[in-house]
């Protein structure tokens, strides 16, 4: 596969963005009802960029096409309150479907207000429905906990999920070990396995996707199945998988969905949009990416971008994929 040859001129109308709020995080569904239906993280505009991290919030938006326009319809998951693990903050989700339900799987976390504190709890939870749009059944605990001395042991976020051939549930998180505060130790991916939904999950023993030359390797993953495979799209922080400029989008594959390698073509995109109008643009992010398969096949790729330093004016992108 040669993800980057995939992708199509993008129609202005394959933009979701709100006027009070960032919007980001961007993960779809095309449910029975033959509508299609956007699970993406918001926060309010006046906070500033960083409060992904205190007040992000998980809404849905509608759409007839899965190019959009999408309409939103309401929020379906905020901070649980309480003494929740998921207590302030609910960001990331991606969404999985096995059989008649949904996964939402999600990162939750709680803190004293301060950006590294918030960070640094953050965990991989998951709720459950029998519709994108909900309602949602989360739960107290989450499934992707830490595990001190390990990899992951200060904090786990950006989950992604997949099916194995086999059923079982395979899926990779950015992980970060611990070590000097505020920031912690490498940031890295790891990989584990469930026969269901919400566990348990196994934990794979060693990291993926490593760095030999930089600690800050990959994070926002996104998994899935296709042809003989697993294959995954990571943002590469320095370029070194893909031999292009930090942030670009590497490509991966594995047999098993546990052991990855560089796939032949590792490059699969960087921070440039191509308009169908003919316009190019260079952004600032184009990050977050989210896959929506039709019969087995990539067809729409879903990803956050900023197009300005302060990152206030956000839109989630459609982008369509050919053959």
């Amino acid at each position: 596969m040669d993800f980057s040859r995939l992708l199509q001129p993008v129609p202005r109308r394959a933009v979701f963005k709100l006027d009070d709020y960032v919007v980001w995080c961007g993960t779809m569904a095309r449910h029975d009802d033959g509508r299609y239906y956007l699970i993406y993280s918001r926060w309010p505009k006046k906070s500033g960029h960083q409060a992904w991290v205190t007040q992000s919030e998980v809404a849905v938006a509608v759409a007839e096409d899965a190019l959009g326009p999408y309409r939103h319809e309401r929020v379906i998951l905020a901070g649980a309150g309480g003494r929740a693990w998921d207590r302030d903050c609910v960001h990331n989700p991606t969404l999985l479907r096995v059989g008649k339900k949904y996964a939402l799987y999600y990162m939750g976390n709680f803190g004293n207000g301060e950006f590294w504190d918030h960070r640094n709890h953050q965990r991989v939870g998951v709720a459950l429905a029998d519709h994108p749009a909900g309602p949602w059944k989360r739960f107290d605990r989450p499934v992707i906990d830490v595990t001190p001395g390990r990899f992951d042991g200060l904090m786990t976020s950006n989950p992604t999920a997949a099916l194995r051939p086999d059923g079982k549930i395979v899926l990779m998180y950015k992980a970060v070990a611990e070590g000097p505060l505020p920031k912690g130790g490498a940031v890295i991916c790891g990989m584990a396995t469930a026969d269901e939904p919400t566990g348990p999950f196994v934990k794979f023993d060693e990291p993926v996707m490593v760095n030999p030359e930089n600690p800050w390797s990959v994070e926002d993953p996104f998994l899935w199945w296709q042809g003989d495979r697993f294959w995954a799209l990571a943002k590469d922080f320095q370029g070194y998988f893909t031999k292009r400029g930090p942030g670009s989008v590497g490509l991966f594959d594995s047999t098993d969905g546990l052991r990855w390698k560089t796939a032949d073509h590792p490059f699969a995109f960087e921070t440039e949009l191509v308009w169908e109008d003919g316009v190019r643009e260079r952004l600032l992010n184009l990050e977050r990416p989210q896959i929506y398969l039709e019969d087995g096949k990539p067809k729409v790729l879903f990803c956050a971008a900023a197009n300005e330093a302060t990152k206030t004016h956000t839109f989630n992108v459609h982008i369509p994929l050919g053959a």
